[in-house]
């Protein structure tokens, strides 16, 4: 089994925010997918289903961001997880918008739920798919920008990004970072 995971905030009026992209992936993911209804568990909602032969369990952390870690770590304990079986889906300032970028490991740069996961997780071991939302220009503007709504002039090339992650789930679900990637540049008409 893997746990993919959906970073967010769990208040209906940050729904629509950037820093809640990852939520919106793993939405996309189970509705294309068939997966099971969200339910309570783990301090977050989760569903259930299998991509390419692999059987997933998706979790949306209810704990907010900066206690994401919690939940992950109570899913990942349940389930006898390794670290590397887990994958991060969360909002990336260094990319521009619609760029998407898989990587193992690494630093939290800032983010606030990867942080949580790095300490309760005691390891930085596992996937992260970095969702571009693009950088404001100005530190001083960055809060605003996250916690911002996407604005209505993104709405198309949103869209496209959550089906294009969604079409390319598989290739994630086989351990194929660069092909989905590539995938997922290409179903954005993005030149690589």
């Amino acid at each position: 089994m893997l746990l993919w995971t959906g970073l967010g905030n769990p208040e209906p009026g940050m729904r629509k925010q950037r820093h809640n992209i990852g939520f919106m992936v793993v939405e996309r993911i189970a509705e294309r997918y068939g997966f099971s209804p969200w339910r309570a568990r783990f301090r977050g909602e989760t569903a259930e289903g299998t991509i390419a032969g692999q059987k997933i369990l998706l979790l949306k952390p209810m704990t907010y961001m900066n206690v994401s870690g919690d939940s992950v770590q109570q899913a990942a304990r349940f389930y006898k997880l390794p670290v590397s079986d887990i994958t991060a889906f969360h909002d990336e300032l260094d990319l521009a918008f619609t760029k998407v970028r898989v990587k193992r490991g690494g630093g939290a740069a800032g983010h606030n739920g990867l942080r949580s996961m790095d300490r309760t997780l005691n390891d930085q071991n596992y996937w992260r798919v970095r969702l571009g939302i693009g950088h404001p220009g100005h530190k001083d503007r960055v809060t605003g920008h996250v916690l911002g709504d996407f604005a209505k002039a993104e709405q198309n090339e949103l869209e496209t990004l959550l089906d294009a992650v969604a079409d390319a789930a598989p290739l994630l679900a086989k351990s194929e970072p660069e092909a989905f990637m590539t995938k997922v540049a290409m179903l954005c008409g993005e030149k690589r």
